[in-house]
C-alpha cells in the first residue's frame, strides 16, 4: 500500500516493513476501494504475526501470502493464515 507520494518516489508498506520507491516500478492492479481495504487487512493480519523467531516454513508461507497479486485469500490460504495466528496467539 502507498503511504507517501514524493516527486520521484513514494513510500510503499509491505506485510514486512517500508520501502522507497521510484514511481516507474510501481504497477497498478486498478483495486476498488473495498479490494483496498480487503489488501489492507490482509498486509496488517501477515505483519501482526511475522517474526525473524518464526520457523523457516512458516516465514516462507507468510511471505508467499504477502506477495499474492489479488485482494483476496482463497479459502486455504486464510485457514493457514489462522491457523498461525493462532498458534502465535495472534487475535483480531
Amino acid at each position: 500500500m502507498v503511504t507517501a507520494v514524493n516527486n520521484f518516489s513514494c513510500t510503499v508498506r509491505t506485510w514486512d516493513g517500508e520501502l522507497t520507491v521510484g514511481l516507474k516500478h510501481l504497477k497498478s492492479y486498478n483495486y476498488l476501494p473495498a479490494e483496498c481495504e480487503q489488501v489492507q487487512e490482509i498486509c496488517d493480519r501477515i505483519s501482526g504475526v511475522y517474526s525473524d523467531s518464526l520457523e523457516e516454513t512458516v516465514k516462507s508461507l507468510l511471505h508467499s501470502l504477502g506477495k499474492l497479486n489479488r485482494p483476496y485469500l482463497t479459502a486455504v490460504e486464510e485457514k493457514l493464515l489462522s491457523l498461525i495466528e493462532k498458534e502465535y496467539e495472534i487475535t483480531d
